[in-house]
């Protein structure tokens, strides 16, 4: 398994804090590939999220399920693919169904789909979830981990530290306030 944290001793974060940043990082992502694709769907600017902040933490979630579990099947695609759709499509009917519980909201609906669940989830989005995971997997978190590390090389851990705390908090807060928004 390679270094998932910088590769200077003396500018190193820990893995709970790469993994921390990583959520971050792919959950932005995700609320960026949500929103671009309800702008061209749409045609006009659609907060996606559940949060009032431009972060959709079912990808960072969905990143970090990848890096922890899935990346050891990197050499072994069929199984990636198989194991990341399935995986991915109960992780996604999952959410949906406790979003719906707890807030009486659906944040998707797939129920015009071929081959859906409840329209909670389909047939498509099952396939879908096994080609990210392999393009994930084998380019996108690869390119952002090198990045990652030399970004980190050039400034100092304790300030990364910092920062990470107060993106915490921002999280927390908007997540409190997303749950009262929705349940008002």
């Amino acid at each position: 398994m390679e270094n998932i944290s910088s590769n200077n001793d003396n500018n190193k974060l820990s893995k709970t804090y790469m993994y921390i940043l990583y959520f971050f990082i792919f959950a932005i992502f995700g609320w960026l590939l949500e929103t671009i694709y309800s702008f061209i769907s749409l045609g006009h600017f659609t907060n996606r999220g559940f949060l009032y902040g431009p972060l959709c933490p079912i990808y960072g979630y969905g990143a970090i399920i990848l890096i922890l579990f899935l990346r050891r099947f990197k050499n072994q695609p069929l199984k990636l693919f198989t194991y990341s759709a399935a995986v991915f499509t109960i992780f996604e009917y999952y959410v949906s169904y406790i979003l719906e519980a707890l807030f009486h909201e659906h944040w998707w609906d797939y129920s015009t789909e071929f081959m859906n669940i409840n329209g909670r989830i389909s047939i498509f989005y099952f396939f879908a979830w096994g080609i990210l995971a392999l393009i994930f997997i084998g380019y996108i978190y690869p390119f952002i981990e090198k990045k990652i590390n030399k970004l980190l090389n050039k400034i100092n851990s304790k300030f990364i530290v910092v920062v990470i705390n107060l993106i915490c908090i921002i999280y927390i807060i908007d997540t409190i306030a997303s749950c009262v928004r929705y349940l008002i």
